[in-house]
């Protein structure tokens, strides 16, 4: 059974898009309506920007999934038997599975993106990579520090993302690195994503979330939040905007969606982060990029 995966923020690079603009016209029809309802040349940016100008949140996340679902609509008719994706790109995958159209999950992933930006200038925080050791371990540390500190992206066995304060992180780092972590360190990010500090933009996405319709999957979508497969637009809808303030179980994701049948994993969209992560949490699983005919 083929799975489809969509990768989140931190695998965007220049250029990306331009191969699947230039060969798909569908392709080329959804880059010019996403200039059209963001308000600015996007397709521009993706193509000639600077890391810089790519890092910016407004243009990270719209970018990101904009290059994933023009790929995956230039695939032709795919019928994936289940799809997710990790943080944004949960977005992408319900485009792919129809509950989202285009324009919806693009307006909401904007919304998104400006959301989170306010969230991160309310108060400085930050995130740290965590490797080699057990989630357990992790979670007993963060738990035991002052402060605002928690496990955020749990994404292959010995690859933890944690997400607070900074001083929290850093502390919660020492402390780590002390237990036995080979390596505890501070990324390059603009916020504590996928944590408690998200919460404002939890509440200013909710409206827009609640006001957009959610459609029937046309097949089973394994949620950051809940990472069984989900079918019920109203749990799918609770489930992404949760995602916000809840931890990214990538991991437990895809042990999922393998016991359910899931043999190759086919990643749509910037990048092979994805794979690489999913070869980590079972060595059997086939993985693979989408790429334009």
């Amino acid at each position: 059974m083929k799975a489809y995966i969509f990768p989140g923020q931190g695998a965007q690079f220049s250029g990306m898009g331009k191969d699947v603009y230039d060969t798909s016209a569908d392709a080329r029809a959804i880059f010019e309506k996403a200039n059209e309802i963001l308000g600015f040349n996007i397709a521009k940016t993706m193509f000639d920007g600077s890391a810089e100008e790519l890092k910016e949140t407004k243009v990270t996340q719209p970018a990101i999934f904009l290059h994933s679902v023009a790929l995956y609509k230039s695939l032709g008719n795919v019928k994936p038997a289940m799809v997710a994706g990790h943080s944004l790109g949960e977005f992408s995958a319900l485009v792919a599975n129809g509950v989202l159209d285009f324009e919806a999950g693009l307006k909401l992933v904007s919304q998104r993106a400006q959301a989170m930006q306010k969230a991160c200038d309310l108060e400085p925080s930050t995130m740290a990579a965590v490797l080699g050791l057990e989630d357990e371990i992790v979670e007993s540390v963060c738990a035991d520090v002052e402060g605002t500190v928690v496990a955020a992206n749990y994404n292959c066995p010995g690859q933890l993302i944690i997400s607070g304060e900074i001083k929290a992180v850093e502390e919660a780092c020492e402390r780590l690195k002390e237990r036995g972590a080979k390596r505890a360190l501070i990324l390059p990010v603009g916020g504590a994503f996928h944590s408690p500090l998200m919460e404002p933009a939890r509440e200013e996405l909710a409206a827009a979330i609640e006001s957009t319709t959610f459609n029937d999957p046309l097949c089973p979508v394994y949620q950051n939040v809940s990472t069984f497969a989900v079918t019920d637009p109203s749990e799918i809808k609770e489930n992404l905007l949760f995602q916000l303030t809840a931890p990214v179980k990538w991991t437990q994701s895809v042990q999922n969606m393998i016991a359910d049948g899931a043999t190759d994993f086919i990643e749509v969209g910037p990048g092979k982060v994805l794979q690489g992560l999913v070869r980590k949490i079972n060595r059997e699983a086939i993985v693979s990029s989408a790429t334009v005919e």
